[in-house]
């Protein structure tokens, strides 16, 4: 599991800095290097999932793949909105942040009370505006959740806008509520979970303290 490879690296990365005797003054340092990147993979990988070789798509790829899976799996995708969200993710694939926005907008058109449709908006809208949590981001997330405020997508993915702008103290409130909005036996509750762990040590060993 990703896991198990993960606690590896930080293992010999650690016996790495007592090899080469590095200054003790240094190795909360070291460490806080270590938590960023396992931040970054808890945002990037699925850590919970068992190892399997790579097989070939012509949908996405790294980073686009996990998080189009997980928001199948709290939002669905065979659903007539979610022809809309697959047909943004090309444009954005296809480096043209503008166009999925404008796709999504389109399907809000024809259904104003997706919730998937204004989750995939906030996260196109962050996109197109240099990965910050826009205004306008920042309302299409809001109405996602006044559509369904017991769903638990729209504040992990405001929460993950939020990580990837690099303002870990705002993803961390919506990250929680998303965990808690999640009921047990869901197969997506221990990636939330898992996410949120990893962005609470990071932030118990000094991550920048930003507000939102």
């Amino acid at each position: 599991m990703g896991w198990i490879t993960l606690v590896m690296l930080g293992g010999a990365a650690m016996a790495l800095l007592i090899w080469l005797k590095v200054d003790r003054a240094l190795w909360s340092l070291s460490g806080a290097a270590l938590m960023l990147g396992a931040t970054g993979y808890a945002l990037q990988g699925r850590p919970t999932l068992a190892a399997s070789a790579p097989v070939p798509t012509v949908e996405a790829t790294g980073d686009d793949a996990t998080l189009i899976e997980l928001r199948e799996e709290m939002l669905g995708r065979f659903t007539g909105d979610g022809a809309y969200l697959i047909a943004a993710d090309a444009m954005t694939r296809s480096g043209d942040p503008r166009a999925a926005v404008q796709v999504i907008i389109g399907g809000i058109r024809a259904i104003p009370t997706s919730v998937l449709l204004w989750t995939g908006l906030g996260t196109a809208l962050a996109a197109h505006d240099g990965g910050q949590v826009s205004p306008p981001a920042l309302f299409a997330f809001q109405q996602a959740t006044r559509l369904s405020p017991h769903h638990p997508a729209p504040p992990f993915f405001e929460g993950l806008a939020y990580v990837r702008a690099g303002n870990f103290a705002a993803a961390r409130p919506l990250w929680a509520r998303a965990l808690r909005l999640t009921p047990p036996g869901l197969s997506y509750r221990k990636e939330i979970a898992v996410r949120l762990a990893l962005l609470d040590r990071y932030l118990a060993m000094g991550g920048p303290p930003q507000a939102r």
